[in-house]
């Protein structure tokens, strides 16, 4: 490797149907064990908004709108590693098909962490009076629902694999910012937990959303409910960038104190991989480095992206 400092690839992945997605800057792949055992590999060019506009790599912009971004990608890379673990040929998604699972899974988690927060908060009419309150009270039950549904869906063992799939896809990621070979036993000794999770992202959010949220106080139900989803996509903007703070500086003790919470939860949403998962991994995050230069920066660290 030259001793002139490239420029270091984003990386970031998620993880699927017996399979784990990585994506770089420019691109990404998709790794999933076949029935047949063997490993199958998709890798494919990215085209981000912010190539086309500049405007888009503006801080809390760039997080709103990489969401989306990640959200569809992700709706994509399930979709085709549902098929692959099947045995099937790969089907065609079409954006519409996509446009609409990703709505309905908005439209879900709309209901579940907005409406119904705030109707069961309204229920207590003496908490109207104190606006901070209310607040606080909304956001308390907010995170209460991730936490029980995150604990429901734990529960349901076809998706355990998936969990131990995010482990591996961590772990994965822990020996690419330590700078070790990619082999099963440098990966293995890595937490299946990583500051710049997606689990985490969840519950950042929802702790700056009672913050912001006190400053709206507490008008007519319609008008809370809008005020929610207007300034939802403003408090993802802003956890991003705290996530990605965070992933750059997770050898500070403040922000380790910080991530802490979000870390715990992760333990209910990974689990530890066995070496097959480990390797579905290494293939996914290989299968980007060979099409892009993943370099480290001085410290050691890859410069990297919000994971799922």
């Amino acid at each position: 490797m030259s001793s002139k400092k490239q420029p270091a690839a984003s990386v970031g992945g998620q993880a699927v149907i017996e399979g784990v997605m990585m994506r770089g800057k420019r691109h990404w792949a998709l790794a999933v064990r076949r029935p047949e055992g063997d490993i199958s590999l998709h890798s494919e060019e990215l085209k981000p908004l912010a190539d086309r506009y500049s405007f888009v790599k503006l801080p809390i912009l760039r997080g709103i709108i990489g969401l989306w971004e990640s959200l569809s990608l992700g709706m994509r890379a399930l979709a085709m590693s549902a098929n692959e673990s099947m045995g099937e040929e790969e089907e065609d998604i079409s954006k519409k098909e996509m446009g609409v699972s990703i709505l309905i899974g908005v439209v879900i988690a709309v209901a579940l962490f907005v409406v119904l927060p705030l109707f069961a908060v309204r229920m207590f009419g003496s908490l109207r009076a104190h606006s901070t309150l209310f607040v606080l009270v909304e956001g308390i039950l907010r995170i209460f629902i991730l936490i029980a549904y995150i604990w429901v869906v734990s529960r349901i063992k076809q998706l355990r694999r998936v969990f131990e799939y995010h482990g591996a896809e961590h772990k994965t990621i822990h020996a690419l910012e330590a700078g070790l070979e990619l082999t099963p036993e440098n990966v293995r000794r890595f937490s299946p937990v990583h500051p710049r999770c997606g689990t985490s992202f969840l519950l950042i959010v929802m702790v700056l959303a009672v913050a912001f949220f006190t400053f709206v106080g507490v008008p007519s139900l319609f008008w809370l409910v809008v005020s929610r989803l207007v300034g939802i996509p403003l408090v993802v903007g802003l956890s991003y960038e705290v996530l990605k703070f965070a992933g750059k500086h997770k050898d500070s003790r403040v922000m380790q104190i910080i991530m802490y919470p979000g870390m715990l939860l992760q333990k209910m949403t990974t689990r530890e991989p066995d070496t097959s998962q480990i390797e579905v991994a290494i293939k996914a995050l290989e299968g980007v480095a060979a099409l892009e230069p993943i370099e480290m920066d001085h410290g050691g660290k890859a410069d990297v992206e919000v994971m799922a």
